[in-house]
């Protein structure tokens, strides 16, 4: 694996608006596209990226449900750089550049930071906010996966064997984490294979990767571009190798089924078991027991839920139609089902 480079400067970022920003992106593979790749994104699916790439636009604009989150992340950038320097002492500096790999240029780069690392040599940082509930996703030392794979594409562009994570998740510098992680030249060849597969084969050839990942993710692409549902749109006549899969929906449906039944025969026991302690507790919420056993703890707690039935909601949108549109939203959802005749 060829070593003996510098990476290049594609564009100064300095100044650019966000759609030439994004526009330079599309000239390549960055490093928040690795994981994509990889099949271990888990906001987008390899072909979501690919029609990026290509300039197609998703038939459903819908406000990113994530735009807040994105946007802190990108507000908080400096704060969380600068947590990071109090800590480690080491100095950390913006270079506004978007850099390209001069032996695979499909490949560029946007780095939050650089660090100055004793002895001269030079490392990244990358800057990452999430919630409090959340930070397990780092647990035991380590650095999820989507932002691994960003990081060894951001260390194989620029050449570099260091990349830093700071993740704040509260509102202290206590609440923060910091993970180091180190170049590892077998796997970042076996990402640059794959990115430049995607790249030649899929993007420059105009040719749709297949879908790949979780199922709830695809179904969300397929929406996105293909559209809301037409009830009046013609019936597809699908090809023989659908066969195989609806054969195994239908198997599995009726497992899936049994299942169901059971775990309902259960809750019956269940319930069946507790209606006599629920009776000597009234309106307690707790009640205790000590045995030979052991001691239990049992509680009894209300649920509250704040909703308008069926039968309201129709008398507020006849009574009170101003009100009823400016406050009813309506979001789609489809039902999958296959029911089977006679051949």
């Amino acid at each position: 694996m060829n070593l003996n480079y510098i990476p290049s400067v594609l564009v100064d970022t300095e100044g650019l608006t966000e759609e030439e920003w994004l526009n330079y992106r599309r000239l390549g593979i960055g490093g928040s596209d690795a994981a994509a790749i990889m099949g271990q994104s888990p906001f987008c699916t390899k072909r979501d990226l690919y029609y990026d790439k290509c300039g197609i636009q998703p038939v459903l604009e819908e406000a990113e449900s994530n735009w807040v989150a994105k946007e802190v992340g990108h507000r908080l950038e400096d704060l969380v750089a600068e947590i990071f320097s109090r800590k480690t002492g080491l100095k950390v500096y913006p270079i506004r550049k978007m850099f390209r790999h001069p032996l695979y240029p499909f490949m560029v780069a946007d780095v939050d930071f650089f660090i100055e690392l004793p002895g001269g040599a030079t490392g990244i940082l990358e800057c990452k906010t999430t919630n409090y509930n959340c930070q397990d996703k780092w647990a035991n030392d380590t650095v999820p996966v989507n932002y691994e794979y960003q990081g060894r594409h951001y260390m194989a562009v620029m050449n570099l064997d260091v990349v830093y994570f700071a993740c704040l998740y509260g509102n202290n510098e206590n609440e923060f984490i910091i993970r180091k992680m180190e170049r590892d030249l077998e796997t970042e060849q076996g990402l640059i294979e794959e990115e430049e597969n995607f790249w030649l084969e899929n993007v420059q050839k105009k040719v749709e990767p297949p879908y790949t990942e979780k199922p709830d993710l695809v179904l969300e692409s397929i929406r996105r571009f293909c559209g809301p549902a037409e009830e009046d749109a013609d019936e597809v006549a699908l090809s023989s190798a659908h066969a195989g899969a609806i054969e195994r929906y239908l198997e599995l449906k009726e497992k899936k089924s049994a299942v169901d039944a059971e775990s309902k025969k259960l809750e019956v026991e269940m319930k069946a078991a507790y209606t006599g302690i629920v009776e000597d507790m009234g309106i307690s919420c707790k009640a205790a027991l000590k045995t030979g056993n052991g001691n239990y703890i049992v509680t009894y707690n209300p649920v509250y839920r704040t909703g308008i039935d069926k039968k309201n909601l129709e008398r507020l949108k006849l009574n009170h139609t101003d009100i009823y549109e400016d406050y009813v939203t309506v979001t789609e959802s489809r039902r999958f089902s296959v029911k089977k005749g006679a051949a």
